[in-house]
């Protein structure tokens, strides 16, 4: 009996030998460790490093070296600047999106970028709400890219905007944002509502919070008569609600579909050693166990499919949200160029007519043209951030002393700046509600913008844009007295124009004699790469605001 009982102890024992040689000769820390440094946006990095620590513990080796992961975390935007300027020292990188990628490849650094390596997860970027406020919402705004840009336009007086307040994340810092903004943005042109997109992109501009846990928490404070909204990403939501908060937030997912977080691979290193070590963890990060860690901290695979933690009961989707189109590395591009010019520094110089004609009265409306406009001029205040410059010229002939047709009412300024003890922007705002029309005066445009393109001219300032903005209901000048004549004018604004320092006009003329001066007043306005707009009826010049605002976004080659 102990003859066979020694051959099993024996075979058992040749198992074993063979067995550790196996695992020594694919598990050989002999040489020591191989460090590989990665670096992972802030949602996914927890989730990462689980997995890391299960990757590290099976002692994957390479020539000898195990590979020892670490996983920092870092925002994608301060990563990818790094990288741009060449100051990355990790190995492998998890954004959270490839739009990032996409946008710094559209710049001078872009050429250089390794290629992204595929895709880890997904998370579809929503609408959220607090669970408590949502069913508030149904009759003020449904869920949708469209809905949310009219709460958001600050020109829609009348519109969801009374109801409801949105809130976004900064595009230029957070994927979610860019993916928002670039969602918005293509619903927008497809339905025509390019101007209304202007109008939110200014408010949202003022609506940003830090980061998804900062606006999430904003959504969940009691709120005032508006029900705040905000747009994240789906794991966002689901990693806030698992924290247990007293006020947990749903997910509002947008009709017209979304687009995703995708967390792209990029490989960084050029160590042939470390190029190995990368390319055995992104193999990992493929594996069953991986997926299953992922989809348990709220993310999406790739294919789009949930895990069980996004429980329709706790207000997700298992199905798979529709998917907009991605847009190219031009376009993502260009809608960062168009935040960032939107939310250049202004300064604006404001023209204001009060020759006697403005005292007629606008049909329907109860108000004289001078009151009309003052009011839509005052509501064209809340366009501009308190870091705007603005001033206020009123003009008519012999306004300001006999041969001078302008005269300053609010010099230009920050309206954040105090005059006397009371703001600029309150000042404009009274200025605006007292001036009233010169019951014997004539229009005297032309001398009136010499004067001012002249004085714009001389104060430039580089980081803003420089605009001059004519109100009037006139047909163009109109000065008994002679003064500076159109020809020479239209001449001098064409010499002093410099596209390098891009002074722009913004006309805007409204009345039943505004069409007599339409050729005159469109070729002063080119003349500077600026536009005139004829308003058939006064309140159209609400939208001519937002046209104007557009206009920002190409200064100085809107033509060309």
């Amino acid at each position: 009996m102990l003859v066979p009982l020694a051959g099993a102890v024996a075979m058992a024992v040749l198992l074993g030998v063979a067995a550790f040689v196996i695992f020594t000769r694919d598990h050989d820390c002999s040489g020591g460790k191989l460090p590989l440094k990665v670096v992972a946006a802030p949602d996914i990095q927890p989730a990462l490093n689980k997995i890391a620590g299960r990757y590290n513990k099976a002692l994957h080796s390479i020539d000898g070296k195990c590979v020892e992961v670490t996983v920092a975390k870092e925002a994608s935007a301060r990563t990818a600047n790094a990288l741009a300027a060449g100051k990355v020292t990790a190995d492998f990188w998890v954004a959270d999106s490839s739009l990032l990628m996409e946008s710094m490849r559209q710049t001078p650094a872009g050429e250089a970028l390794p290629q992204v390596e595929g895709s880890i997860a997904t998370s579809p970027v929503v609408l959220a709400a607090a669970k408590s406020a949502a069913g508030k919402l149904s009759g003020a705004l449904q869920p949708s890219w469209t809905s949310m840009i009219a709460a958001a336009n600050v020109a829609n007086v009348d519109g969801p905007g009374r109801k409801v307040r949105v809130l976004a994340l900064d595009p230029q810092k957070n994927s979610a944002g860019l993916a928002a903004l670039l969602a918005a943005a293509g619903t927008a042109k497809e339905s025509g509502q390019d101007k209304a997109l202007v109008g939110a992109l200014k408010e949202l501009s003022g609506q940003l919070a830090a980061d998804s846990n900062a606006l999430l928490a904003s959504l969940t404070v009691k709120p005032g008569s508006k029900v705040p909204v905000g747009v994240t990403s789906e794991q966002a939501i689901y990693a806030h609600n698992n924290k247990k908060p007293d006020a947990p937030v749903v997910a509002l997912y947008p009709k017209e579909g979304t687009l995703s977080l995708d967390y792209p691979v990029t490989i960084l290193t050029k160590d042939p050693e470390v190029l190995k070590a990368a390319a055995d963890f992104k193999q990992d990060l493929s594996s069953e166990s991986a997926k299953r860690t992922l989809r348990e901290a709220g993310f999406r695979g790739t294919d789009g499919k949930p895990g069980d933690v996004l429980a329709e009961d706790d207000g997700f989707t298992q199905d798979t949200p529709t998917a907009l189109d991605p847009p190219d590395g031009a376009t993502v591009a260009r809608m960062v160029q168009t935040w960032t010019r939107l939310n250049l520094g202004t300064r604006l110089l404001t023209l204001l007519d009060v020759s006697g004609t403005m005292a007629l009265p606008v049909p329907g409306t109860g108000m004289t043209r001078m009151q009309a406009i003052n009011k839509i001029a005052t509501e064209g205040l809340a366009l501009f951030p308190a870091g705007s410059e603005m001033g206020l010229w009123t003009f008519s002939t012999h306004l300001d002393g006999k041969g001078r047709d302008w005269k300053e009412n609010v010099s230009l300024g920050p309206l954040s700046e105090s005059i006397d003890g009371t703001l600029r922007k309150e000042v404009l705002a009274r200025t605006f509600a007292q001036i009233k029309a010169k019951a014997t005066g004539d229009t005297g445009l032309n001398d009136t913008v010499k004067a001012a393109y002249t004085q714009l001219t001389k104060t430039y300032k580089q980081d803003k844009v420089n605009t001059l903005l004519i109100l009037t209901d006139g047909a163009g000048n109109d000065d008994p007295d002679g003064g500076v004549e159109n020809a020479e004018l239209l001449q001098f604004l064409e010499q002093t124009y410099n596209p390098k320092r891009p002074i722009s006009i913004l006309l805007i003329a409204f009345g039943p004699d505004a069409k007599k001066g339409k050729r005159q007043m469109e070729a002063l306005a080119k003349a500077t790469g600026g536009e005139a707009y004829i308003a058939e009826d006064i309140l159209q010049v609400r939208d001519f605001f937002l046209q104007g605002m557009e206009r920002r976004l190409c200064t100085p080659n809107c033509d060309g």
